[in-house]
């Protein structure tokens, strides 16, 4: 591994204050950097992913649609593809920061934050980080063949939390993710919500130096994602730094002070998570009207309206059966 992949290189160097306003609130100081991004690229290969032509066929025949379904799992064999997923990302982000990572499936959003935690290999550019990072995601391991409770433990541990301590936050864990008796059965036994909630309150029993979350709330219910916001607000008035990836803009306005949107693994815009927002969620509208207009020119008026008209019959069949059942 090269210089430019270790996350923890040398101590970030002393900055002063910087402050973030938040509407109907007092502005929050900011300390120092606690993460600084430089020029970032990450590239990988993905083998396999180039198809033969599929113009040169073989002609009719049971012989012949036989042949093509042998061939069919090895039509994508022998290519090889360089996808770029992160391109030259630069930022600075400070302790008692939470910013959200916005972008549409396949910006680099998740990519980019297993780089800054050191998981991902960057073929270029630097991450300095005043602290140990860590990435809370929907695939986060949790031993299955465990018990919640020792994996509780074992959590813990690599927390760098003592026993005794882990001892004692044993029932807020449990409280906090809200699963009762069920810590004591196998994960394998456990729904995927009770699992992420979990894995949520593992990784804050103790407050992060940076906290990233790739999409980890979106399976909790309302109860938990207030929880979790109260729990977020917590370890920034700690002086940690959060960094949020979610669909969910109404969550990204209610937990974050700051976004980056991502666009094919550039940064188009950094800045006040309102602004952002509002940014990224006209550009999507605009982005489905246009693919609506082709859609419309594609199809044809007739067929376009026809497929229309179905659509509102079945909206309204829907309505009047919920109704039905209501009453």
């Amino acid at each position: 591994m090269s210089e430019q992949d270790l996350t923890v290189p040398r101590p970030l160097p002393a900055t002063s204050a910087d402050t973030a306003d938040e509407p109907g609130a007092a502005a929050r100081v900011l300390g120092a950097p606690s993460l600084v991004a430089q020029d970032v690229h990450v590239t990988y290969r993905v083998v396999g992913s180039r198809g033969r032509e599929r113009g040169a066929k073989s002609g009719g025949g049971r012989r012949a649609r036989l042949r093509r379904l042998m061939d069919r799992g090895r039509e994508h064999t022998g290519g090889v593809t360089e996808v770029h997923a992160v391109r030259g990302v630069s930022f600075v982000a400070r302790r008692g920061e939470s910013i959200a990572i916005l972008g549409t499936n396949g910006s680099g959003k998740s990519t980019l934050l297993r780089a800054l935690a050191g998981l991902q290999p960057m073929s270029q550019g630097s991450v300095y980080v005043d602290g140990v990072p860590s990435l809370l995601g929907v695939n986060a391991v949790l031993m299955k063949k465990l018990s919640g409770e020792r994996n509780i433990v074992i959590g813990g541990l690599a927390l760098g939390l003592t026993r005794a301590e882990i001892d004692a936050k044993l029932d807020e864990i449990v409280e906090f993710a809200g699963i009762g008796d069920a810590v004591y059965l196998p994960m394998s036994a456990l729904s995927s919500g009770m699992a992420a909630r979990l894995r949520f309150a593992i990784s804050t029993a103790r407050v992060p130096e940076v906290l990233m979350i790739d999409e980890a709330l979106a399976t909790g219910d309302a109860a938990f994602r207030q929880r979790s916001k109260e729990r977020i607000e917590q370890i920034r008035e700690a002086a940690g730094t959060i960094f949020f990836v979610s669909h969910s803009l109404a969550a990204v306005r209610s937990m974050c002070t700051r976004a980056i949107w991502l666009d094919k693994g550039v940064v188009r815009m950094d800045g006040d998570v309102d602004t952002v927002a509002d940014a990224y969620r006209d550009h999507i509208k605009a982005d489905k009207r246009e693919a609506r207009r082709a859609r419309r020119a594609k199809l044809g008026e007739e067929e376009w309206q026809r497929r229309r008209q179905a659509r509102r019959a079945r909206r309204e069949a829907r309505r009047s059966a919920e109704a039905a059942e209501s009453r």
